[in-house]
C-alpha cells in the first residue's frame, strides 16, 4: 500500500519513526546505508572522446587516409587543407554537443539548501542533503520542500506543484487519508521534493529522499530518455556511410587498373607512374566527397536559427531547425501555451434566472450585483501593482481584474470597507470569510466552493429581497453550477450574513444568504485558433497533454478544434490501464491527455515515434523534462523551469503555440533549402567524377589535380551552396503534408535532377579536355577541364534555386545572395589565373583567352540546357 493510503501511525511503525522524529544516531545510520538526499551525477563523456567520435564517419576516414598518404609522398599543401577542414568540423561538433544536456544540474539546484526538522525530539535546522527517510520536516510559506513525505499536520497549507504536475494553481493540502488509487496531482496528503509552499504551514513524515523522490524519478527518466537523431542527420549519416565505402572501393579499383597498366607496360622505374596512379585515385575520392557539406548544413541551420529567434523561438540544438520542418505531431501543454495562463471571469449568475448580468456601470447594478462584487473584492488577498503585475492566488487575481474591468476599482472598495476580522481560507473548509462594516451593519462575507457555500445557506437574495432558499431555488443554483463546470469553468460561490460582533468564528459560517456565482476560466489565446488551423492544413496533428482535469482540458481542446466529436480524452490513470497494443490501436483517436505523470508523457511520445511520426513535445515543468528529451524535438517555455529548458532543443520566449507553427514553417523552408544545396553540391561532384572516369577509360591524363578539386569543393562550391540556403519561403510551404521520416534526401525528383545536371557538367568537361588534348597540350587540357568544371558549377547556382522554376520564374533578384555568390566565386576563380598563383593550380602560362573562351562557352551551355529543360520537360511537383 502506498504512503498516501496510510495513516501517520501506520507510517511511523513502517518507517520506524515517531512524532519526535529520528534520533541523530539513527539518521546517520540511514544516510550511510541509503545515501544522502541528493541526485547522483551521471558521468559525462570527455572532450577528447567527443572529438574522436567525429572521425567515425566513413567519408572522414577516406579523407584521413588520403591526407596521410599525400603527406607521406610530399603533397603537404593538399594534406594540410584536408586536415584543417576535418579539425574545424570536429571542433564545431564538440562545441554543439557540449551545449546540450544540463538537466541534472538544474534539478540539483531545485533542492532547498537547508530544512527545519524534528530530530531527537527537538527542532533543528540541517542541510537538506542530510534528511533521511523517517525524519519529520516542518513547513511554512516560502519553503522549498526538500523531500517527499506524508503530511501529518496541515494548517491552511497550499503547495505550488506546477513544476512536477503541470498544475498552474497551488494545491490545497490536508493530512486526511486517501482510500482510493489517486494520481500524483490529486494526492492532497503528500508533498514532493522541489515544490514550493505558498501558504499556511504543516509537517510531513519523510517517505522518500534523493533518487527515490518523484523528482529523482524524473532525473532517472531524463538519463534513460534517448537522444534522437533528426531525420536529416539519419539520412546524411546513412548516405555518408554508403558513399564513403563506395568511394573507397572505387578509388581502390581505379588505382588497381592504373597499377595493372603500369606493370603490364614493363616500365623500369615504376615509382613515378605508381604515384601518378595513386593521385588519379585520390582525385576521384576528393571529387566525389562533398567536403564542405557538413559545414554548409550547419551554416544553413544557423541562418534558420536566427530567423526563428526573431519569431520568439530560440534554438538550443541546431538540428532542431530541420526537425521542425518534418514534424507531424505536436504534443502541447495547455496552460500558457494554448491558453493565456491568466484566470479570467467569463460568466456570472444571480438567482433571478439571469446570468452574465454585469453592465460595466456600477451605478446601474442591482443590489445583488453590488453585494456580489463587494464580496469578490473584499474576501480576497490578491493585489495588482502599478505596472499591472499580480500578486496572490490566480483565482483571486481574476476577481479583482474583473472588478476593475467592470469599472469598480478594487482598491476603492477595500478603502471604503476595511477588513475588521477574517477567517482565512482553509483547505478543509474550502472557504474564506471576512468581516466589514457595510451600509450601517456589520457583515460577514463568505467566498468558497459552490458545494460548500450552498450547503451553508438558508436564504437567498432575489430581486433585492432576502427569501428562503427553497429546494427548487437550491436545485436551480446547483444546475447552474453544473452548467458552468461542464464548460470547464472554475466556479466560486458568494454569500453573506449580518453579524452582531466583528469577532466571528467558524460556527458563524452558517445560515448564510446566497448571492451568486462567478465562473472563470483560463481562456485560449485568440491567435491559437488560427495556428491550430494552419497546423491541421499542414498535416500536423495537435495533441493536448496537461496536468489539468479532463473536463477542463477536453472543453478547451474542443473549443480550439483539437478534439473532434469522435476523439477520446484520457486521464493518466486511464492511460495506465491500457496495454501497449490498446494504446497503439487508439492512438490516432486520443487527442487529450489529462492528469498525466512524467512516465505517461514519455509513453505517449514513444507511441507516436513507433508509428514513425516526428514528434514535438512542449513543456515547462520538471515533470516535462524526460518527455522533452525523448521527443524528436523538445520545446520548452521561456517562463518554465531550467530543467525543462536544459532538456529541450528549442525555447519559446513568448510561451505561445503560434510560435511553434511559425517555427515549423521556417523548418520546412530550411530543409527545402538544404536539399537544394545538397543537389547543387552532388551535381558538381558527379560531373567531376564522370570526367575523371572517362579520362581513365580513355587513358587520358587526369583532368584535375587534387588541389583543384579541393579548391572547388571547399571554397568555390561553399558560397553558392550557402546562398541557396538563404532562399525565401515558398508560398505553399504550409500546405504540404509533413515529409516521411524515412524519405531519402534525394527524394522528390532530387536524384533525377542531380543525375541530369551532373551528367551535363561531366559531358561539358570531357569535351573541354578533349578539345585541349586534340588541339593543344595535356597541360592546357587540364587547365581547360578545370575552367569548365569550376564555371559550370558556379553558374549552376541559378538553375539550382528551384527544381521546377527557372531562375527568372523564381524571381531573379529575389535572392540577392545568389548573385553575390556568383560574383565572389568568379573573382575567386580569377585569382587562380594570376601570375605566381597559376603554378599552384597547375595552370600553364600558355593558357590564354582562346582556351578560356572555349571552356567558358561549354560551361555556359550547361546552364542554358538546365533552364531549358524546366521549360520543355518540366518535372512533376512532389
Amino acid at each position: 500500500m502506498t504512503s498516501y493510503k496510510k495513516s501517520p501511525e501506520e507510517l511511523y511503525e513502517e518507517l520506524q519513526s515517531s512524532p519526535g522524529g529520528l534520533t541523530s544516531e539513527e539518521a546517520k545510520k540511514r544516510l550511510e546505508e541509503h545515501g544522502f538526499n541528493e541526485i547522483a551525477e551521471k558521468d559525462r563523456r570527455t572532450l577528447l572522446s567527443l572529438f574522436l567520435e567525429t572521425f567515425k564517419d566513413p567519408m572522414v576516414i577516406v579523407l584521413l587516409i588520403v591526407a596521410i598518404i599525400q603527406m607521406l609522398i610530399g603533397e603537404e599543401l593538399e594534406s594540410l587543407i584536408i586536415f584543417t577542414v576535418l579539425i574545424l568540423n570536429s571542433v564545431l561538433s564538440v562545441v554543439q554537443t557540449r551545449k546540450a544536456e544540463d538537466s541534472l544540474d538544474s534539478l540539483r539546484k531545485l533542492a532547498s539548501p537547508d530544512a527545519t526538522l524534528i530530530r531527537d525530539g527537538q527542532t533543528r535546522i540541517v542541510e537538506s542533503r542530510e534528511i533521511a527517510v523517517g525524519d519529520i520536516v516542518s513547513l511554512e510559506a516560502g519553503n522549498s520542500i526538500p523531500a517527499d513525505g506524508r503530511l501529518i499536520e496541515s494548517e491552511s497549507l497550499q503547495v505550488q506543484e506546477g513544476a512536477l504536475t503541470g498544475e498552474s494553481v497551488a494545491s490545497d493540502k490536508s493530512s486526511a487519508i486517501l482510500k482510493e488509487d489517486t494520481p500524483l496531482a490529486d494526492r492532497f496528503n503528500m508533498v514532493y521534493s522541489g515544490t514550493l509552499v505558498t501558504y499556511g504551514r504543516g509537517k510531513f513524515l519523510t517517505t522518500a529522499t534523493g533518487e527515490e523522490t518523484e523528482m529523482g524519478k524524473v532525473a532517472r527518466l531524463i538519463q534513460s530518455a534517448s537522444t534522437k537523431q533528426t531525420p536529416l542527420q539519419k539520412k546524411l549519416e546513412d548516405f555518408s556511410k554508403k558513399l564513403g565505402w563506395a568511394i573507397l572501393l572505387l578509388s581502390i579499383i581505379i588505382f588497381s587498373i592504373q597499377a595493372g597498366r603500369i606493370f603490364l607496360g614493363n616500365t623500369d622505374d615504376m615509382t613515378v607512374p605508381l604515384i601518378n596512379a595513386f593521385m588519379f585515385a585520390v582525385a576521384v575520392a576528393v571529387a566525389a566527397i562533398p567536403e564542405a557539406l557538413q559545414s554548409i548544413v550547419t551554416i544553413v541551420l544557423s541562418v534558420g536559427t536566427n530567423k526563428m529567434a526573431r519569431q520568439n523561438a530560440i534554438i538550443r540544438q541546431l538540428p532542431a531547425v530541420e526537425t521542425l520542418g518534418s514534424t507531424s505531431v505536436i504534443c502541447t501543454d495547455k496552460t500558457g501555451t494554448l491558453t493565456q495562463n491568466k484566470m479570467t471571469v467569463v460568466d456570472s449568475y444571480i438567482p433571478n434566472g439571469e446570468s452574465n448580468l454585469f453592465s460595466g456601470d456600477p451605478l446601474k447594478w442591482t443590489q445583488s450585483e453590488t453585494i456580489l462584487m463587494q464580496i469578490a473584492t473584499l474576501t480576497n488577498d490578491s493585489s495588482l501593482t502599478d505596472t499591472g503585475n499580480a500578486s496572490g492566488d490566480p483565482t483571486e487575481v481574476a476577481l479583482i481584474n474583473y472588478s476593475n474591468k467592470q469599472n469598480l476599482p478594487y482598491e476603492e472598495v477595500r478603502a471604503r470597507f476595511p477588513r475588521l476580522a477574517e477567517l482565512p481560507f482553509d483547505s478543509s473548509r474550502k472557504r474564506m470569510s471576512t468581516v466589514h462594516a457595510i451600509e450601517g451593519e456589520t457583515r460577514m462575507l463568505v467566498k468558497g466552493g459552490p458545494d460548500v457555500i450552498i450547503s451553508l445557506c438558508s436564504k437567498v437574495k432575489m430581486n433585492g429581497e432576502t427569501v428562503d432558499l427553497t429546494p427548487k431555488l437550491k436545485e436551480d443554483i446547483i444546475n447552474q453550477n453544473e452548467t458552468f463546470s461542464n464548460q470547464a469553468m472554475r466556479v466560486l460561490a458568494f454569500a453573506y450574513k449580518p453579524v452582531s460582533d466583528k469577532v466571528v468564528s467558524i460556527e458563524d459560517e452558517r445560515d448564510l444568504i446566497f448571492i451568486g456565482l462567478l465562473a472563470m476560466i483560463d481562456p485560449p489565446r485568440q491567435e491559437v485558433y488560427h495556428a491550430v488551423e494552419d497546423a491541421t492544413r499542414a498535416g500536423i496533428k495537435t495533441i493536448m497533454i496537461t496536468g489539468d482535469h479532463k473536463t477542463t482540458a477536453r472543453a478547451i481542446a474542443r473549443d480550439l478544434n483539437i478534439c473532434g466529436p469522435n476523439d477520446l480524452a484520457l486521464t493518466g490513470q486511464e492511460l495506465d490501464d491500457l496495454s501497449d497494443q490498446e494504446l497503439m490501436d487508439n492512438l490516432e483517436k486520443i487527442t487529450v491527455y489529462a492528469r498525466v505523470t512524467p512516465e505517461n508523457k514519455i509513453r505517449i511520445v514513444d507511441a507516436w515515434q513507433k508509428k514513425n511520426k516526428i514528434t514535438a513535445m512542449t513543456g515547462d515543468g520538471v515533470n516535462d523534462a524526460p518527455a522533452l528529451k525523448q521527443a524528436d524535438i523538445g520545446i520548452a517555455m521561456g517562463s518554465g523551469t531550467d530543467v525543462a529548458k536544459d532538456a529541450s532543443a528549442m525555447i519559446l520566449t513568448d510561451d505561445n503555440f503560434v510560435s511553434i507553427v511559425r517555427a515549423v514553417s521556417v523548418g520546412r523552408t530550411v530543409y527545402s533549402n538544404i536539399k537544394k544545396a545538397i543537389a547543387y553540391l552532388f551535381s558538381g561532384n558527379l560531373g567531376a567524377v564522370i570526367a575523371i572516369l572517362f579520362a581513365l577509360i580513355m587513358n587520358w591524363v587526369s583532368p584535375f589535380t587534387a588541389l583543384q578539386l579541393l579548391f572547388i569543393n571547399l571554397v568555390n562550391d561553399s558560397i553558392p551552396a550557402i546562398a541557396l540556403g538563404l532562399e525565401p519561403e515558398e508560398p505553399d510551404v504550409m500546405s504540404r503534408a509533413p515529409r516521411d521520416s524515412n524519405e531519402s534526401i534525394f527524394s522528390g525528383q532530387t536524384l533525377q535532377t542531380v543525375l541530369f545536371r551532373g551528367s551535363l557538367i561531366g559531358v561539358a568537361v570531357i569535351l573541354s579536355q578533349f578539345i585541349g588534348l586534340l588541339n593543344y597540350t595535356s597541360e592546357i587540357s587540364v587547365a581547360m577541364a578545370f575552367t569548365t568544371l569550376i564555371l559550370s558549377r558556379t553558374l549552376q547556382v541559378f538553375p539550382a534555386r528551384s527544381l521546377t522554376q527557372t531562375s527568372t520564374g523564381a524571381g531573379f533578384l529575389k535572392n540577392k545572395f545568389v548573385i553575390l555568390a556568383f560574383i565572389i566565386c568568379s573573382a575567386l576563380y580569377g585569382l587562380t589565373l594570376l601570375p605566381g598563383v597559376r603554378g599552384i593550380f597547375s595552370i600553364p602560362d600558355t593558357f590564354g583567352l582562346i582556351h578560356w573562351s572555349i571552356a567558358a562557352a561549354l560551361a555556359f551551355s550547361t546552364t542554358v540546357i538546365m533552364e531549358l529543360r524546366k521549360k520543355l520537360f518540366p518535372l512533376p511537383i512532389k
